[in-house]
């Protein structure tokens, strides 16, 4: 324990503890925003891949030579990759919120295909005003996190502090939370597939002219048809539940999917995000398999796959495909599925919630 006993309420940490997160959490920000929001984010895949390999191992090992398990190396997935350096509520978070800002107050000018603020590939570098946003930003995330986590709501807090991120970012600088709706609703993404572009009289909220975007913007332009969408989850919903089944782990299938960005970020054309399918699944089919009918946990597992990937294309469709920045539609599906997960075993119709926290 670092500093005096005095603990504040909710967060669950003493003064000193909270002052030490509350500084890390700033640099992480600045860190996301300096990096670029995507690159962060691929660097949690990759930090959650070495922190379980690691758990894993310890776990197989038990005590070596007289040093207890837990002992043998610190909680990387906890405290690196999921904490302050690279947590998505700061790292990630901060960095969209960086690109929001840079959108309208700078002259950031990428040739991106949609609006500025959606482009979470940038990376910012040395801009100071812009890294000190992705700072702040950086501070709301871990805020969000920690109460959520110290009140235990039933969700993962990590993706609620990337979620509300964004509403924050939108409302401090002036964008739309949802945007105008062009088309037959809020669903409606036939603009796009037909090319229609947004008209002169339209204004940006950068204050220009839209007549050089399209009517509708979808997340990923190869991964927005439902039939596609839901044989994706369908089929990596069956590999992530097979990962946590054979490595006990429920956060390794995450990290893969995290990871696996690299590729997108380095332009690979119809690379698919799925980190909003594997942890879910993952989740679901190790709370039933622990011990358990393997069958009925891939089952269950793979069902919730299917629900991550569809949340994930509503979410898009309602709040990324009208609006000016970054949504990330796989935290807000990840919110809804381990919501779901949190109601169901309150109810009893799971075992337990696994990681998700629920009300005591």
């Amino acid at each position: 324990m670092i500093g005096p006993v005095l603990q504040l309420p909710v967060i669950g940490l003493s003064v000193a503890e909270f002052v030490v997160l509350l500084i890390a959490s700033f640099a992480g920000g600045l860190f996301g925003a300096a990096l670029g929001a995507l690159p962060a984010f691929i660097f949690t895949g990759f930090m959650v891949i070495a922190g379980e390999a690691i758990n894993i191992l310890t776990a197989q090992l038990g005590e070596v030579a007289g040093i207890a398990t837990g002992d043998v190396a610190p909680n990387v997935t906890a405290l690196v990759a999921f904490g302050p350096v690279f947590g998505p509520h700061i790292s990630f978070a901060g960095g969209a919120a960086a690109t929001a800002y840079a959108a309208k107050n700078t002259d950031m000018d990428t040739g991106f295909d949609y609006h500025e603020g959606k482009n979470i590939l940038y990376a910012f570098g040395t801009e100071p005003d812009v890294l000190l946003v992705g700072g702040a930003f950086g501070i709301l995330g871990m805020l969000i996190r920690q109460i959520s986590g110290g009140l235990a709501l039933p969700w993962d807090p990590i993706a609620m502090g990337v979620t509300l991120s964004a509403v924050a970012h939108r409302l401090v600088f002036g964008y739309p939370l949802v945007g105008k709706i062009r088309g037959d609703g809020l669903f409606d993404m036939s603009p796009f597939a037909r090319g229609d572009m947004r008209q002169a009289g339209d204004v940006a909220a950068d204050g220009g002219v839209e007549e050089s975007r399209l009517a509708v913007e979808p997340w990923l332009p190869h991964q927005y048809k439902w039939s596609g969408v839901a044989l994706l989850g369908i089929g990596v919903g069956v590999l992530g539940s097979y990962i946590a089944l054979v490595t006990e782990s429920f956060f390794l299938g995450f990290g893969i999917s995290a990871a696996s960005l690299l590729f997108l970020n380095c332009g690979v054309e119809k690379i698919p995000v799925t980190h909003h399918i594997t942890l879910p699944s993952s989740t679901a089919a190790l709370i039933f398999g622990a011990g358990g009918d393997a069958l009925l946990a891939l089952l269950v597992g793979t069902v919730f796959g299917l629900y991550g990937a569809l949340a994930g294309e509503a979410h898009q469709r309602i709040f990324y495909a009208h609006s000016d920045t970054h949504w990330d539609p796989p935290a807000a599906a990840i919110v809804l599925t381990t919501f779901t997960i949190a109601v169901l075993a309150i109810l009893g119709v799971f075992p337990d919630s696994g990681w998700v926290p629920v009300p005591v």
